[in-house]
């Protein structure tokens, strides 16, 4: 690489990115931690892109209209901090910069979101960054027919690595931007041919530009380290009708003794080695020293977008009041005045009506009330809308001849589906919701986490969720997986037992912060709410349901399909004149959350405590033994194993799960 002859040929850009290169080598090597090469690497590919095309102010950070910047090479974090710091962003100081990976610092070891403003989404995890910009540009395609251009206008650029291209999630993500024919997002692949291990052929022989193509997407492949070709390439990349990627041949950790090694990945501190690569540089100045007209001519690049901001701020309120108000109660989430009026009229509905149904059907009849109030709602499902129930009439389907459509076919893709609704919610203006069957929950786990580490507003929609889904069997029958998305930090799970409850819990899941699953039953279920009342008791998380008629020595806890089993329990123990409460546990998490004495008069201590529920014990032992629960006096009806194929009613016979086996482990803990 002649590196001399590159700094002559571009001389002001080349200073501008070398910027960006020492701010890196430097911060690494304070905090004795993080990658180096990537952002060597792409450095003029950043610059370019900054100076020249994004459209940003870092004045405003969180301007609707902004273009997206995505870094799906998280780990590469130093180039988004370095072009943060070097272009305004008040909060990115050089400070932290100096504090990269330190406790309390904006600069940590991987982009986070709502940490850094700036920072679109939380990356590390490699392909989820790509992955959710399939997301974000959903979410402008079906704003922009909403509101219109004049208010909704803009690009998602994202800069991904081999890694984000070899993980499984990314062929999902591009083959759903291709056929969706995205053509506001714009992937700027490094093209550096190392991973960690060392080459990339010892592991991968993909064209990756054949890939793409195949799957419907513009490709041009560029020398990355070219300021002409690489604004070149952009300029075409936004021309073009279909998702773009531009492969950008580069050397990892340019100019210095580990370029084009597996070496170079990684933190590069020794002191000589950075020395020498700032003499290569032509780097004259010390550590964490920007030169005066370096910083002023990035700053520039950040002080354009103002006008366009003001611009679009007064194209903004040129449009009529009502549709002012509306953009403005999307874009900052606030759910519409008719919602409470809609789930309340579901709810009085259902208690009336008391009819049985699953509550996956019970999620539908939910949904055709709130998408209609609610436009912002996009719903989906990955191929199984027919079971998931997630489609209500009038929707239309969102595709390239139809934007304003709000429901996706998201294809046999649930990490896809999962990583682009965290796009879709992080983008904003919109509230993304998916199925898929619960025991597929294991496929878009990593998407499911990070929507919880992001706090992004999505719900999933998991139905068949248990043993009671029946002839399928033990493959598709979910006994772990309410442990596992319980055990999930700032993840809200309901299991709702009819109707009523799943109204309740979609309208927590639409108005709290957060992500929510539904785990919904395939199988009818006898309705437990008879009574209307405008409170939602779900938001409890517990509540008594029914109460013993006299002393109280029993209480049994469930969830879901399990609470009419509960209750039919009770009947049967009540007739023995053994006082019987029933508590309905919809969200664990809620219940958690409530003061001690909340939990107490719900879980009074001194009784025989049993959970019911059709899937395995561990995240119970907290309700049954904690609060004056005690190990003696307590019992769990449940899974300990795999399921089976059966029809529901055999299953639920042969695995002990039925009223008169609730009913004969209680009588025996008295």
């Amino acid at each position: 690489m002649d590196i001399a002859s590159l700094r002559n040929a571009h001389f002001e850009h080349w200073r501008l990115a070398a910027a960006i290169r020492t701010l890196t080598l430097d911060a690494v090597a304070a905090a004795n931690s993080g990658h180096s090469g990537m952002p060597m690497g792409m450095a003029d590919v950043a610059t370019v892109l900054f100076d020249k095309h994004l459209k940003f102010d870092p004045k405003a950070p969180f301007w609707p209209d902004r273009d997206r910047f995505i870094l799906s090479a998280g780990h590469g974090s130093m180039l988004l901090y370095s072009l943060l710091y070097l272009t305004g962003y008040p909060d990115m100081t050089l400070e932290q910069i100096r504090d990269f990976r330190r406790w309390g610092s904006r600069t940590p070891g991987h982009p986070e979101v709502h940490h850094t403003a700036g920072v679109e989404t939380t990356t590390g995890p490699l392909g989820q960054g790509l992955a959710n910009s399939v997301g974000f540009a959903i979410a402008e395609e079906a704003l922009r027919a909403r509101f219109g251009a004049k208010v909704m206008d803009h690009h998602t650029y994202v800069i991904a690595g081999d890694g984000c291209l070899m993980e499984g999630v990314s062929q999902e993500a591009i083959a759903l931007a291709g056929k969706q024919q995205l053509s506001r997002l714009i992937v700027l692949f490094d093209d550096n041919g190392i991973t960690i291990d060392g080459k990339v052929s010892i592991a991968d022989a993909t064209d990756q530009g054949a890939r793409f193509a195949a799957s419907g997407w513009h490709v041009q492949a560029i020398d990355g380290h070219d300021p002409a070709a690489i604004d070149a390439a952009l300029t075409a990349a936004k021309a073009d009708p279909r998702p773009s990627m531009i492969a950008c041949r580069t050397h990892i950790a340019l100019g210095s003794s580990a370029q084009d090694t597996s070496k170079g990945h990684g933190a590069l501190t020794d002191a000589k080695l950075i020395a020498d690569t700032r003499e290569v540089y032509g780097w004259e100045n010390g550590p964490f020293d920007i030169p005066a007209d370096i910083k002023a001519r990035w700053e520039q690049m950040g002080q354009r977008g103002a006008q366009a901001r003001a611009e679009w701020e007064e194209r903004l309120a040129a449009l009529p009041s009502a549709r002012q108000a509306e953009f403005k109660r999307v874009a900052e989430g606030l759910p519409p005045r008719r919602l409470a009026g809609a789930i309340r009229d579901v709810k009085k509905a259902a208690a009336a009506e008391s009819k049985a149904v699953a509550t996956r059907k019970s999620s539908e009849i939910v949904l055709e009330a709130v998408n209609a109030v609610m436009p912002e709602t996009l719903g989906g499902s990955a191929d199984l809308t027919g079971s998931n129930n997630t489609k209500t009439k009038d929707l239309g389907i969102f595709e390239p001849g139809n934007r304003k459509g709000r429901y996706i076919h998201y294809g046999i893709r649930e990490h896809g589906m999962a990583a682009a609704m965290n796009g879709i919610a992080l983008h904003g203006g919109l509230f993304p919701y998916g199925g898929t069957f619960l025991c597929f929950a294991d496929y878009a786990r990593p998407s499911v986490r990070l929507s919880a580490l992001m706090g992004a507003r999505v719900v999933y929609v998991f139905t068949h969720d248990s043993i009671g889904l029946g002839e399928d069997g033990p493959t598709h029958q979910p006994v772990e997986h309410l442990a596992m998305l319980r055990a999930t930090p700032n993840l809200r799970v309901f299991r709702p037992a009819d109707t009523v409850e799943t109204a309740e819990a979609w309208e927590l899941a639409l108005t709290e912060p957060g992500p929510s699953v539904l785990a919904l039953s395939r199988q009818n279920l006898a309705p437990v709410r008879r009574e209307h009342t405008n409170r939602n008791l779900s938001a409890q998380g517990a509540y008594v349901l029914a109460d013993a008629t006299g002393k109280r020595q029993v209480v049994l806890m469930a969830t879901g399909s399990e609470v009419e089993i509960a209750m039919a329990a009770r009947e049967q123990l009540e007739a023995q004149g053994i006082g019987t409460r029933v508590v309905s546990m919809p969200s664990m998490e809620l219940f958690a959350a409530q003061d001690e004495k909340v939990r107490r008069r719900v879980l009074p201590p001194g009784t025989v405590r049993v959970a019911i529920e059709a899937g395995v014990r561990q995240p119970w032992d907290r309700w049954l033994l904690g609060n004056g629960g005690r190990e003696a006096k307590s019992a769990f009806v449940g899974m300990d194993s795999f399921g089976a194929s059966a029809p529901a009613e055999v299953l639920y016979e042969q695995f002990g799960i039925t009223a008169a086996n609730v009913a004969r482990v209680a009588q025996s803990l008295l």
